[in-house]
């Protein structure tokens, strides 16, 4: 089984790359972030014709999360659904999409930026990754066969850029906001890609300024959190550099994992 995970910064611009993409890459199930398309504009009979299933949450314009799946859609929820009285402190921007595909309850996250430390962006950024900690804990358990991706704006550790020095003082490496993925990692998820590949210099963003792909100078902020029963499946993993090359790309890669059969 292979899943996948690609921040695409705007499906309306990008949907011919993803099809192509979804044509030679043909993962099983494929969570998208930053579609910035509404629910009624979502291209389902697109997908639907290259054979995938898909939901979609989003308002329109910006966020905006998908998934994508050859291997079913049950039990979708939205936000911090079935949780309680959480309070999401991004309230309508749609960053959390939830379904059942392949027997994984699979997550498409899109975590605030943050936008600068010590405002309420960033405050309100440790509250959403607190929350999804919270909503973790009350709707599953670490037994389950969970998956958690997207687009977390975190970079876990320093090996996880191209140059620490380069984003002291930054948001996606402060402490508090690397804390706040290691709680997920000690609920009981694993990062994924970082069991499979111990190397540094891996990343799966790079801005589009300064050429800043073609120097290799970008950092690893897309991540697939499993927990212990999808982890014991993992095969291989691959960040898709070639989908970040061409015409109109996306500034991150997408983050490809392969799964043994249960």
């Amino acid at each position: 089984m292979r899943i996948a995970t690609w921040n695409v910064n705007s499906l309306k611009v990008r949907l011919p790359r993803v099809e192509e993409w979804l044509a030679y890459a043909e993962p099983d199930v494929l969570c998208l972030q930053e579609t910035k398309l509404s629910d009624e504009t979502f291209p389902q009979l697109a997908f639907s014709a290259l054979g995938y299933e898909s939901v979609h949450h989003g308002p329109g314009r910006w966020n905006g999360v998908a998934i994508l799946s050859r291997v079913g859609i049950d039990a979708v929820s939205t936000g911090f659904e079935g949780s309680g009285e959480m309070v999401d402190p991004y309230e309508g921007d749609a960053r959390l999409l939830a379904a059942t595909c392949g027997g994984i309850r699979t997550v498409s996250v899109y975590v605030p930026n943050g936008r600068e430390v010590g405002t309420e962006f960033y405050e309100r950024k440790l509250a959403w990754l607190e929350c999804l900690g919270q909503w973790l804990a009350a709707t599953s358990s670490p037994t389950d066969p969970i998956a958690v991706m997207g687009d977390f704006n975190v970079a876990p550790e320093d090996r996880d850029l191209w140059s620490p020095k380069a984003f002291e003082g930054d948001t996606h490496v402060t402490a508090p906001e690397r804390e706040a993925v290691a709680k997920l990692r000690e609920w009981g998820l694993v990062d994924a890609f970082r069991s499979l590949y111990d190397q540094d210099n891996l990343f799966t963003y790079w801005d589009y300024r300064r050429g800043d792909f073609h120097e290799h100078r970008g950092m690893r902020i897309d991540l697939v959190l499993v927990s212990r029963p999808v982890a014991d499946r993992l095969t291989w993993g691959l960040v898709d550099r070639n989908a970040r090359k061409g015409k109109l790309p996306s500034d991150h890669a997408p983050l490809v994992i392969d799964l043994a059969d249960a």
